[in-house]
């Protein structure tokens, strides 16, 4: 099992794989697991700041895919529990239609938010195309925040970690 975990962390290693791991990160966590892909964004940001915009791009495609994924399984779910009712609680959300998926960048409610427009079967790609901006806006403001913290703060954070 540690042979396993140690390959997939030498795999998922930005240095070597690069967009690709930012791309697999930011789509898994855009599915239900909890995981957070700012990290790796900003990792490879870091390293390669002539890239940012590539990055953000990358990082959004794998996050809004994610979101699809999310939306179809709602979709899923719903058929899969065809004609039970919906709940008031989901009146807001049928209110502001697709653009509701704005918000699916924000922590812990963003991914279940994909998973309620597909249950409610709300428009596929105006759902997708808010799901993109919202997210192209957090990878874009996320990133570029990060990358304006001095260098020396990163260092001192690291301090206590690293022996130094």
């Amino acid at each position: 099992m540690e042979a396993l975990v140690a390959s997939l962390i030498d795999w998922f290693a930005l240095p070597s794989n690069g967009l690709v791991s930012v791309f697999l990160i930011a789509f898994v966590s855009a599915t239900l697991l909890p995981m957070g892909s700012e990290p790796a964004v900003f990792g490879f940001a870091k390293l390669n700041p002539d890239q940012f915009w590539l990055v953000v791009l990358v990082a959004t495609a794998g996050n809004t895919l994610g979101g699809i994924v999310d939306y179809w399984m709602g979709a899923g779910a719903n058929a899969a529990i065809h004609g039970r009712h919906h709940y008031r609680s989901l009146a807001w959300f049928e209110r502001l239609g697709p653009k509701a998926l704005f918000f699916s960048w924000l922590p812990a409610v963003g991914d279940p938010l994909c998973a309620v427009a597909g249950w409610l079967r709300l428009p596929f790609w105006p759902s997708v195309g808010w799901m993109a901006v919202g997210k192209f806006l957090r990878y874009t403001t996320m990133t570029a925040a990060l990358l304006w913290v001095p260098n020396e703060w990163w260092q001192a954070i690291a301090r206590p970690f690293t022996g130094g």
